[in-house]
């Protein structure tokens, strides 16, 4: 009787651990949709915004230094097209978010669904042995994660790289040209991008984009090849054998997790100003 009792009692347990692992994935889907809907609303914000001004302050330089705002005509045409498909943009974001939650209402339910998942979890907690084979596959979330935000970071620096570089270049031309001292189309122009390239050399220093890459990108590798070595059974891991494969994983589990500590301290010290701390091991130069 009591056999038959634990038996139905660790079946419930087992259907209410899928039912909650299931809401947990469910969860992650909604939180990642809203996620990408917002990112795509902010661009066709940004294009449509952007658009708008650039024709409205196209139009009328053409009219201050032509007298004829008709020649930003084609100009404000390709506006007019980017400010519609931003706007349908926006619509379709609507339409497609009708029955998703808000982000914070999104990221709530995840983090209450994982809570329920971790206290079952808790209730239910495997031995050491077992946790460690867990935090073994556990790792490839982490690696995945240090390299697309690493990926991120790049592009972030290479974009506004470029837009540095082709300022300089565009503000030593155009300010060639320009030989007048009334309002003209270049001067508003060298205007422009010089204020653009300012913006960009602030963010880039404040941010420290390429310094963010770099240590990411640094960890993601070192913690791979913690895993490819206690995989393979080589390095630091190679007088492990299958006997003392626990030891092994226990030796991986502080390495992964020096190697984490380590990118923790290097995020703080980058958060910090300049002038108070820099990391230990600066990135090579670009």
């Amino acid at each position: 009787m009591n056999e038959q009792v634990n038996a139905r009692r660790r079946d419930a347990e087992e259907r209410i651990y899928v039912v909650t692992t299931n809401l947990v994935i469910n969860a992650q889907e909604k939180l990642a949709r809203r996620r990408r809907l917002d990112r795509i609303r902010r661009a066709s914000w940004a294009v449509s915004w952007l658009s708008l001004l650039t024709a409205v302050i196209g139009t009328g330089i053409a009219a201050l230094t032509t007298g004829e705002p008709a020649r930003f005509a084609l100009a404000d045409l390709t506006c007019g097209s980017l400010l519609l498909l931003s706007l349908l943009a926006l619509a379709g974001v609507h339409f497609a978010g009708r029955g998703l939650p808000t982000l914070q209402r999104a990221e709530a339910e995840l983090a209450s669904a994982q809570e329920s998942l971790w206290q079952q979890k808790v209730n239910h907690r495997p031995a050491l042995d077992d946790r460690r084979d867990l935090y073994r596959e556990e790792v490839t979330t982490a690696i995945e994660k240090y390299q697309a935000d690493s990926r991120k970071y790049r592009r972030i620096h290479n974009s506004l790289q470029s837009l540095i570089m082709i300022g300089s270049a565009s503000t030593t031309t155009i300010g060639a040209l320009d030989t007048g001292k009334e309002l003209t189309w270049q001067s508003v122009t060298l205007t422009g991008i010089s204020f653009a390239i300012t913006v960009a050399a602030m963010f880039t220093g404040y941010y420290k984009f390429r310094e963010r890459s770099y240590f990411l990108q640094q960890t993601a590798d070192a913690i791979e090849e913690e895993a490819n070595a206690v995989t393979l059974g080589i390095g630091p891991y190679s007088e492990f054998g299958e006997a003392r494969e626990l030891e092994a994983l226990k030796l991986f589990t502080q390495r992964v997790e020096s190697h984490r500590n380590e990118q923790r301290r290097r995020q703080q010290q980058l958060d910090q100003p300049a002038d108070h701390a820099a990391p230990s091991n600066q990135p090579p130069a670009a």
